[in-house]
């Protein structure tokens, strides 16, 4: 799309065509006027340009750039307001994106992914001190021109530093920013500084690197709280040749907690540019192969290739002599006969008398017609003192190997006895053995038929307790501790009842005080009652302001391994069940381990979770997601529900 030559904004801009647009602005080439320039306009959208809390935005983002001056910040020149709707002109970067460019060339070398960190690094260094932090640090907004130039732009969602928050146009429980991107104080909706921001750079400089981001989920919310739950891939397991220092550098910045970050944009330049001068690693100093071998098509082994004076010397020899037909005699240079390579048993090795018999003996092999970096040669390194070895690797150039036959004479008529101990006989221990085989068979036969049919009198049983004094009367014993059937005379223990659920508690381990409506949770145990339930509090959005879940821990009077029935009150929903063997639960999500069961609807219904672990003493049925609720305000209109939770089976 273009516009019209002789559309003039602010009577001093001249639109060309758009660059590119957004969700809140759209892009323009354009030409001042007046100073007789290119330049890039920002223009609001007009759709958003009675939006007084978007309009105040972006002049504030006009205000964040135009008061910061660094070679790596992309320029504000000038603001206005056009037909009701702001404007913002900025120095255009005659370039491309990261994003692009890392769409069209997947992953970048280790130099040039140090290079974008250090100059985005000191565009964000001189953003926190100047009191801002950028929030939305990504690879569509870092542009890298033709010379090399790397600059930082978009500070539409930047927030000051110093300010009390009171002034910020978002809420806690908004992420403001790309979720691929999002630091996990974002996530949660803390306090942010400039340790947020180069959270971001570290994905963004993991992506370069890897080719992908280390935190992607199927929704821009299961990708946000994916970081809260668990690391990132190990870089040098996706790309084994990255120095070790980028690769520890990557993951300090990556680290969950932001004290274990790089304090400043400047600390982290310092440690980009000692990764970038460690280089490679190496892998394998070793300056000449010693023994290894390759495989080739023949399915046997030779040495791999290595020794390129071998190679050239084998080549001469293959075109300087030929190999003779099979069986015939081959002279050597002087004159003298070769032995043939047949050769009968016991029969000695043949001397090597020429320099070229050497070569053949010991010297380097290879396949004609195969290619060189699979079946090169390597010299055999053979000691000075030992003797040299005359068995030569066979390749398909030279003659084939000798054929052994067999001396063993043609089958016919047996002449003589069999050798003694060959033949079979019946022998007395034969006889033996199958005489006390056959008794044993009988006798299982006898006491088969005995226990089947057999008498009727019954055989008093008696059974005698241990520890316990007997009768002289009847010869049992009893104890108090157990009863003894009158009868049979045998004790028996009070069988013990089925496990049944003990207590239920509530489960809000990163709220601010850790509750969540605590005295309802009794109210979620069976009781054919619809109308008692436990709900979580309202909330802003459908993830808990970024919790990572919310939900009731269920205890148990004794261990099992059976499912759990819960009634989802509410929808759409995302639950997962985890399971415990301790004495008491853990206090953490992390203490939990791995959910396992856990399942997605978007309709409220009953659900049963799989079987639960051996042993297993606590249930954590937690909520990741809850669905609106009526019952909560307009301002805060999600809440979850459980009820009716019991043991299945």
């Amino acid at each position: 799309m273009s516009a019209p030559s002789n559309t003039i904004i602010a009577e001093r801009y001249q639109l060309q065509r758009r660059l590119a647009q957004g969700g809140m602005a759209e892009v323009w080439l354009a030409i001042d006027l007046t100073l007789d320039r290119r330049v890039a306009v920002k223009w609001l959208k007009p759709t958003l340009a009675t939006d007084p809390v978007v309009a105040e935005r972006f002049r504030r983002e006009a205000v964040a750039a135009a008061s910061l001056n660094h070679p790596n910040i992309v320029a504000v020149h000038d603001v206005f307001e056009q037909d009701g709707r702001h404007a913002l002109v900025m120095q255009l970067v005659d370039g491309k994106s990261l994003r692009q460019l890392l769409d069209t060339q997947k992953r970048l070398s280790p130099e040039l992914t140090c290079h974008i960190g250090t100059a985005v690094a000191l565009a964000l260094d001189n953003a926190h001190e100047a009191g801002f932090v950028h929030r939305d640090v990504k690879p569509g907004n870092i542009m890298i021109t033709p010379d090399g130039r790397v600059l930082l732009t978009d500070f539409g969602i930047a927030k000051g530093l110093d300010g009390d928050g009171s002034d910020d146009l978002t809420s806690d429980n908004i992420m403001m920013g790309t979720a691929k991107y999002l630091s996990p104080e974002q996530v949660r909706g803390k306090k942010l500084d400039g340790r947020a921001d180069l959270y971001s750079l570290g994905l963004v400089l993991y992506e370069c690197l890897a080719g992908r981001v280390p935190f992607l989920g199927e929704t821009d919310a299961d990708t946000a709280l994916a970081r809260l739950q668990r690391d990132p891939t190990d870089l040098a397991r996706l790309r084994a040749t990255l120095p070790h220092r980028l690769v520890a550098v990557i993951h300090n910045l990556l680290a969950r907690k932001p004290e274990h970050r790089p304090a400043t944009g400047a600390e982290l330049i310092v440690e980009l540019k000692a990764a970038q001068e460690e280089g490679a690693p190496e892998f394998d100093v070793t300056s000449e192969e010693q023994s290894p071998v390759a495989p080739f098509s023949a399915g046997r082994l030779v040495r791999a290739p290595s020794d390129v004076r071998g190679r050239t010397s084998d080549r001469g020899r293959a075109v300087r002599q030929s190999t003779p037909p099979r069986g015939r005699e081959v002279r050597g240079r002087e004159g003298r006969p070769t032995p043939d390579k047949r050769r009968r048993r016991g029969q000695p090795e043949p001397a090597v008398d020429s320099a070229v018999d050497a070569a053949l003996v010991t010297g380097p092999v290879g396949i004609p017609g195969e290619p060189a970096r699979v079946t090169g040669r390597i010299p055999v390194q053979t000691p000075a003192a030992a003797t040299p070895s005359t068995r030569v690797a066979t390749t398909r150039a030279d003659a084939p190997p000798p054929i052994h036959r067999d001396a063993t004479p043609p089958g016919g008529a047996q002449r003589g006895a069999p050798a003694r101990g060959l033949n079979q006989r019946w022998g007395p221990s034969t006889t033996v053995v199958g005489a006390l085989v056959g008794l044993a068979l009988i006798v299982a036969i006898i006491i088969w038929a005995t226990l089947v049919y057999g008498g009727t009198d019954e055989t008093p049983t008696t059974t005698v307790l241990p520890n316990a004094p007997a009768t002289a009367a009847t010869g049992d014993a009893l104890t108090d501790e157990a009863d003894t059937d009158a009868e049979s005379g045998v004790a028996s223990e009070p069988a013990a009842g089925p496990v049944e659920i003990a207590s239920i508690v509530a489960f809000d381990p990163e709220g601010d005080d850790r509750s969540e409506n605590d005295e309802l949770a009794v109210d979620a145990r069976a009781d054919s009652d619809p109308s008692t339930e436990w709900r979580t509090v309202c909330y802003l959005g459908q993830f808990m302001g970024g919790k990572r879940g919310v939900g009731l821990i269920v205890t148990l009077d004794g261990p099992t391994d059976r499912a759990l029935q819960v009634e989802l009150t509410n929808g759409p929903y995302n639950v997962m069940f985890f399971a415990s063997d301790a004495d008491t639960p853990p206090s953490e999500i992390d203490g939990w381990g791995d959910p396992f069961d856990r399942d997605a609807e978007r309709e409220p219904g009953t659900l049963i979770s799989a079987g639960s672990p051996d042993g297993t003493r606590h249930i954590l049925v937690m909520l990741a997601e809850i669905g609106p609720d009526a019952g909560c305000s307009d301002d805060y209109p999600y809440r979850g529900g459980l009820a009716e939770i019991r043991l299945a089976g």
